[in-house]
């Protein structure tokens, strides 16, 4: 979902904490139309935003996916599947792209959905005034930098030759572009959207998806979503999702007890207790458990000391043991990662193409440390967001490099949101815990906003926009990006990503891979039916039912 994100950041192994009052679960009944009734309650922190112009974690995406349809969405398993896109028409050159959009849908307000409400909606992503972080996936539309940069207000590559047909003009060839729009900034707004800074808006947003508000976003404190009954595909079977938002400092123990008193519906676990959790929830059948498409690794900062060079980012890597955090403090839940595509790409996935990510290597951790000038006593700062079950490993890893390397790790916890906010200033330095995962089905998600120089998109003070936050700035890199784009074969598409992650992820270190990414979640089945974790780790709200 982020990053700061697009791109999607990922909070983690779970999120949470303060109690909410309400009793949890659903009740039997039915409206007149024989839709099942009920409300669903679960607990997420406080976004960025749930406006799709910034939604950019986990959270706010969760609600914004709700809220909106798009052209396409995808299913669990990755697969595109067409949404408003009734039908779609590619050049040969893969510059333009026409979509048929689906006639008669409206927004929750009564507007029309059409193509100039995508129009609208495209443009006020990417507008300067709106400083959007999650700007960059449409960058390879014409007159992305005109708009972004404030010299012009139309958005120059998108024009409705009538009005349920979009035309996409790309300044470069992208033929996985219609892949792209299943992220949540790519929703159409209507007209009351008006621009970003639209605050009555931001906390309200009028959308044509499957949930519409009730009432506005009570900032730390929830978000209630009601069915929408006119929207245009089938309707939600759930009355209400009650969205509690909660203090993330020290909560990961309390939503797991929300879920066990049934004050939640849904549930992360903190990572100490997902063995405990499996044991006693997987016999009820409450036990959610899925390998999706995403990564947890660290950000390495790149342009200051001390991990400005690869050899000291590589004795980094070296340094720590996976296999033995993962057996240890995980329990066995999770999978070291030797790269930074998920296994899901399976065209395109390198198992151990982070050769310092196979296995712990004490004597080449120093080696690149003498080469990188990672000294004994360097000083090494390393931030996490509090409240997401990574206190655990985090000093773990702290701790190894304190032994092999005798570096000083100072470890710095902060809220999510504080947390994304600090790594994107410039001058950062050190290690982040990051991980992310996919807004949409293809490699590029993962490559070119977290590695491109594209994706750094400094404002004026230098803060970074976009979800690169080590900024990591190689224009073979970026070139290898733009060749796979625009090309048409997959298989040799595919080779061409594989080039540019071998690059970054391995020769340079950018990046440093820690675990796959499985995930799991307690579920209340013995009150709803149809309960699943989505391509974005959330639960399938559309979808769900009471008993």
């Amino acid at each position: 979902m982020r990053g700061a994100t697009s791109a999607k950041w990922v909070v983690g192994a779970v999120i949470v904490a303060m109690a909410a009052t309400a009793c949890g679960g659903g009740d039997d009944s039915k409206d007149s139309a024989g839709k099942g009734g009920g409300t669903f309650r679960l607990g997420i922190t406080e976004p960025t935003a749930i406006d799709p112009y910034n939604a950019q974690e986990s959270e706010g995406a969760l609600v914004a996916h709700n809220l909106f349809t798009g052209l396409y969405s995808a299913t669990p398993d990755g697969k595109l599947k067409p949404e408003l896109a009734e039908a779609v028409q590619t050049s040969d050159d893969g510059k333009t792209w026409t979509f048929k959009i689906k006639s008669g849908t409206k927004f929750s307000n009564g507007e029309v959905v059409d193509a100039e409400a995508f129009i609208r909606g495209w443009t006020r992503v990417v507008a300067k005034e709106s400083a959007s972080d999650v700007a960059y996936p449409f960058d390879g539309i014409n007159g992305y930098k005109e708009l972004n940069g404030g010299t012009a207000t139309p958005f120059a590559g998108l024009s409705a030759p009538d009005a349920n047909t979009l035309k996409v003009e790309l300044s470069a060839a992208d033929f996985e572009f219609d892949k792209k729009t299943v992220h949540q900034a790519f929703s159409p707004v209507p007209k009351a959207a008006g621009p970003a800074s639209n605050k009555a808006y931001n906390d309200a947003p009028i959308g044509n998806g499957p949930f519409k508000m009730e009432g506005s976003w009570q900032h730390n404190k929830s978000i209630t979503l009601v069915r929408n009954d006119d929207y245009g595909f089938e309707k939600a079977k759930l009355d209400k999702v009650e969205i509690s938002i909660l203090n993330a400092a020290n909560g990961a123990t309390l939503e797991y007890q929300g879920f066990q008193s049934g004050q939640f519906d849904w549930a992360r676990m903190p990572t100490p207790q997902q063995s405990v959790a499996k044991a006693k929830y997987e016999p009820k059948k409450q036990w959610v458990e899925a390998d999706t498409s995403g990564i947890n690794y660290l950000v390495a900062f790149n342009e200051t000391a001390p991990l400005n060079n690869p050899d000291a980012r590589k004795a980094i890597s070296y340094a720590i043991d996976r296999d033995a955090i993962a057996k240890g403090v995980f329990q066995g839940l999770q999978k070291p990662a030797t790269s930074i595509l998920p296994p899901s790409f399976a065209d395109t996935y390198q198992d151990g193409v982070c050769t310092s990510c196979v296995k712990q290597d004490k004597d080449k951790a120093k080696e690149y440390a003498a080469k990188g000038g990672l000294k004994p006593g360097t000083v090494l700062d390393f931030g996490y967001n509090t409240g997401g079950g990574h206190e655990e490993w985090v000093q773990a890893v702290a701790q190894q490099l304190k032994d092999v390397l005798g570096l000083e790790v100072k470890l710095n916890g902060k809220p999510f949101k504080e947390a994304l906010a600090q790594q994107q200033t410039k001058g950062t330095s050190g290690l982040w815990r990051s991980a992310w995962g996919a807004d949409y089905p293809t490699p590029d998600n993962f490559l070119f906003p977290l590695l491109d120089s594209g994706s750094i998109n400094p404002d004026e003070s230098g803060k970074a926009l976009g979800d690169n936050r080590g900024r990591y700035n190689n224009p073979k890199f970026d070139e290898l990006i733009t060749q796979a784009r625009g090309t048409k074969d997959p298989a040799a598409r595919a080779k061409l990503y594989q080039e540019a992650e071998k690059l970054a992820v391995d020769t340079e270190q950018a990046v440093i891979p820690l675990w796959k990414r499985t995930q799991y979640r307690l579920a209340a089945t013995d009150k709803f039916t149809n309960v699943k974790m989505d391509f974005f780790e959330d639960p399938n709200l559309a979808e769900i039912a009471a008993k």
